[in-house]
């Protein structure tokens, strides 16, 4: 019989595998990045086989490491899933949102959640990866997108993309009202990884003016920029609703339709969810209102 490669080695692969990224699968497993890279050169040493190609930006699974990945994940899942079989936890929903969404919308409305649903442990996967509802063992996701998502999965709209351009007062004082697109054009932006502006001056038809501006990879650290006076930023409105009712924010331009897809919650059809699925779900659509 073919003995098996150390179990170290094959959960560091199928994290890295499913991240592509060596850190993000330490953060992941909970050990230093060092290890994972070391569990999977050991994992390639004894397979004599090459698993991942090394790229700028992370990692590549080669022809042979995807195929051996689809069925290591696969045999993770079985696991997972035996496990919770023996051990069910009824009342733990976990949720996979991006880290905006959470930071700037579900964290500011957890309180009521609680106060509504105190026996369900609502549990939070904050990541820009696209997550899976079986590997990682999620039962709602809130994603940007447009329908169908898949057969096996509901999608409840939640927020229409409504971009906004938001500014602390102190940066517009002594401008006039409403903001010119030339006065927009004149100010510093924040830009994220969206990176809307230069189709919004575009659609205004006016060129960028400004001499400086800053970039973020995130969309909840651009609404922070805003708020400390960094500049302008472009984000979706119910992100910054809280901070333009009490003035925090101003909302200071009317822009063109953003070319961006809607916020929706993905579940599994309706023969797997569980009451406090539904709960979560239902709760999720009364706090995102009409």
């Amino acid at each position: 019989m073919t003995s098996l490669p150390p179990l170290n080695g094959l959960r560091a692969f199928d994290a890295a595998g499913r991240r592509l990224s060596f850190r993000a699968a330490a953060d992941e497993l909970g050990v230093t990045q060092g290890a994972v890279a070391q569990h999977v050169r050991q994992l390639e040493a004894e397979l004599g086989l090459t698993l991942f190609d090394r790229v700028p930006k992370g990692l590549a699974l080669t022809t042979v490491g995807r195929s051996y990945h689809q069925q290591v994940a696969q045999a993770f899942a079985a696991l997972r899933r035996a496990t919770a079989e023996l051990k069910p936890e009824p009342n733990k929903v976990v949720i996979s949102v991006t880290p905006s969404f959470a930071a700037k919308w579900l964290i500011p409305n957890l309180s009521d959640f609680a106060t509504q649903y105190p026996d369900i442990d609502l549990r939070i996967l904050a990541t820009e990866n696209i997550s899976s509802f079986h590997s990682d063992g999620i039962d709602l996701a809130i994603r940007q997108g447009a329908p169908p998502f898949g057969a096996t999965l509901n999608a409840d709209l939640l927020f229409r993309q409504n971009v906004v351009a938001v500014v602390a007062p102190r940066l517009v004082q002594g401008m006039a009202r409403p903001i010119s697109p030339h006065d927009l054009a004149s100010l510093p932006k924040i830009h994220d990884a969206h990176d809307l502006w230069p189709t919004t001056l575009a659609e205004l038809d006016v060129a960028e003016q400004a001499k400086r501006g800053l970039r973020l990879s995130q969309t909840a650290l651009a609404v922070d920029a805003a708020l400390a006076g960094q500049g302008v930023a472009l984000v979706s409105r119910f992100l910054v609703a809280s901070e333009i009712a009490t003035g925090q924010l101003l909302e200071i331009a009317t822009l063109p339709n953003a070319k961006t897809h809607d916020f929706y919650l993905l579940s599994l059809r309706q023969s797997h969810r569980n009451h406090a699925i539904m709960a979560v779900v239902n709760w999720f659509k009364d706090a995102a209102g009409p």
